[in-house]
């Protein structure tokens, strides 16, 4: 069985930081892009940040410089640096893995990834 576990959301003031972790399990992901992916209350699911099979990574505009994204294969785990944390970041955020493997392009769309972990929430105070 397929497993995308997330952890490490939480409750955290403007300008903190926080790492997501996203432990995966039942298969290895090796060869496809692993992505984040946040939801606001009331909006849709939007792409934050991947990294791609060949490690070359993308951000969304509005977390360029504040989020890192990186992948270890031998712990096939796959983590989200967040820093200088604002407000507008709170969300749930979810971790994803594309349903094509060694997709040439990166995939910001969610009907591209076909494995889901089920969220951990991200709440930033001002």
């Amino acid at each position: 069985q397929v497993q995308l576990v997330e952890s490490g959301g939480g409750l955290v003031q403007a300008g903190d930081s926080l790492r997501l972790s996203c432990a995966t399990s039942g298969r290895t992901f090796g060869s496809y892009t692993m992505a984040w992916f946040r939801r606001a209350p009331g909006k849709e699911r939007e792409f934050v940040a991947a990294v791609m099979w060949r490690l070359t990574t993308y951000y969304t505009d509005s977390v360029k410089g504040r989020f890192t994204i990186s992948r270890d294969s031998a712990e096939r785990t796959v983590y989200l640096q967040m820093s200088s944390l604002r407000p507008e970041d709170t969300a749930a955020y979810y971790c994803a893995a594309d349903k094509r493997a060694l997709r040439p392009i990166v995939a910001t769309d969610v009907a591209e990834y076909n494995y889901w972990g089920q969220g951990t929430q991200v709440t930033v105070s001002s």
